[in-house]
């Protein structure tokens, strides 16, 4: 791997602290004075007073150590399934940036995020505060000049959460930062992709893969160690140095007879189980690899619903893809020769699923229109409206499917909004990413609006 070093020697950043930055606009008040869920493990079952807290034990096992942790898998799945219906809403103040289409957790305050106006930034949920990453450069700069517009599109931590990939200053290239620090470690920008990144997974601590729009997959191996001398090093001019490396392997997906000019890599899961990588295409289908140290193809499968193909994940817990479409969920089991789990239909207008992610049973589904839908894939159906909006009623569900709807948002009034949509003043939000911090019990939620030529803005806190 080739790398890059100029400039005297300098101590490494700070790790990031909330607040470093302000944000374009006013700050946000703190969150309001309520905490978030806890649920305590019980030694006992002198030490709580609850009958149905007793009986649910005794279902599970007694109070045993087996007994301790099946009573805490029961708990989590029920917390899971209650919480949708629990969750309010503060939306976080973004000034004027444009359309948010990846976002990460860092920590219990911070989430990072890219825009499609290729700002990398943290907020500080708590605070509002906004600090903007710098984007690291190609070592030829020109090359990235005719590749403006598009953004960053993907943002994931590794297993570990000790680096960052996403993308760079020129999004054909793959960057890696450093964690909690977010120093840049290297670059991907030597004889990689050809066309804009859509797409990120870790395969493992320091084994990435990215997916572009010039329909191939590539794989890149990281090994921080060996940067170690390059990383928080700067030239006389205070520009920060890193490696520019080249991956190991990069792979093509294979041309369609429908549509074979639309193979763009659209977006990637990992199940990392069976080392193995999950691809979509908007030519409409769905690509299994083999990852190990190099991409080796097993299969390629025609999706039932091929429009607007634009997200994926994976289920650790069943081995299950969900792909989500212009107006459908559609579940791949590898495992069984016929699918047994059916597709789900999100019924939000043909505007399309946007955002998908899966804990335990349930998929989150972040829709065009600007709501979340929950679906629990053992029943196979959606989550319901309680009857009673009382939380500590007994009632049971009222047969309305629980839908979330996500704030107005910010959204620029320019000469497109007024010429193309004549002022209208209220406009959805694609939610076109979420992301779960699950042992606080809250979910940040961001995206914009949906036509191309629209600028605006949405960002929320779920708890």
């Amino acid at each position: 791997m080739a790398q890059q070093q100029t400039g005297s020697r300098k101590p490494k950043a700070p790790a990031l602290q909330a607040g470093a930055e302000s944000s374009p606009s006013q700050g946000l008040a703190a969150a309001d004075g309520e905490g978030p869920l806890v649920l305590n493990r019980q030694r006992r079952p002198a030490t709580c007073g609850s009958m149905v807290h007793y009986l649910k034990v005794r279902e599970v096992g007694g109070w045993g150590p087996a007994g301790l942790q099946g009573f805490d898998g029961e708990m989590r799945g029920y917390a899971v399934q209650r919480l949708p219906e629990l969750l309010t809403e503060r939306q976080l103040d973004l000034g004027t940036l444009n359309k948010v289409f990846a976002s990460q957790w860092l920590n219990s305050r911070q989430v990072v995020c890219g825009t499609k106006c290729n700002t990398l930034f943290v907020v500080d949920v708590q605070s509002g505060h906004i600090t903007r990453i710098p984007l690291m450069r190609d070592r030829e700069a020109r090359l990235a000049q005719d590749q403006q517009g598009c953004g960053i599109h993907a943002i994931e931590l590794n297993p570990s959460k000790t680096l960052l990939a996403t993308g760079g200053e020129n999004p054909n290239s793959l960057a890696i930062y450093q964690l909690p620090t977010l120093d840049p470690l290297c670059l991907g920008d030597r004889h990689g992709h050809n066309d804009w990144i859509f797409a990120v997974a870790w395969l493992s601590d320091t084994v990435a893969v990215s997916g572009s729009r010039d329909g191939t997959v590539a794989l890149w191996q990281m090994d921080p160690d060996k940067f170690d001398d390059t990383v928080a090093w700067h030239s006389e001019v205070g520009l920060p140095v890193y490696a520019h490396i080249r991956p190991k392997d990069v792979e093509a997906i294979p041309r369609a007879i429908i549509n074979p000019s639309n193979r763009k890599v659209r977006a990637l899961a990992c199940g990392a189980k069976n080392q193995e990588l999950g691809a979509v295409s908007l030519d409409g289908y769905f690509h299994l690899w083999k990852a190990r140290s190099t991409l080796s193809r097993l299969l390629s499968i025609r999706l039932p619903y091929f429009r607007d193909n634009v997200c994926l994940t994976y289920c650790d817990d069943m081995s299950v893809y969900a792909v989500g479409s212009h107006s459908h969920v559609s579940f791949l089991d590898l495992r069984q020769d016929q699918q047994n789990i059916r597709p789900l239909c999100s019924r939000e207008g043909g505007t399309g699923v946007r955002s998908l992610s899966f804990y335990r049973h349930i998929i989150t589904v972040g829709t065009g229109q600007g709501s979340l839908l929950f679906y629990d894939i053992r029943a196979q159906k959606f989550l319901e409206e309680r009857a009673s909006a009382n939380l500590e009623s007994s009632s049971g569900p009222s047969g309305r499917k629980l839908r979330l709807a996500c704030g107005r948002g910010w959204l620029n009034h320019n000469d497109f909004w007024v010429n193309y949509f004549g002022g209208m003043e209220v406009f959805p939000n694609a939610l076109y990413t979420h992301c779960y911090n699950w042992p606080e019990m809250k979910l940040f939620v961001a995206g914009g609006p949906l036509p191309t030529g629209l600028h605006g803005n949405y960002a929320g806190l779920w708890s």
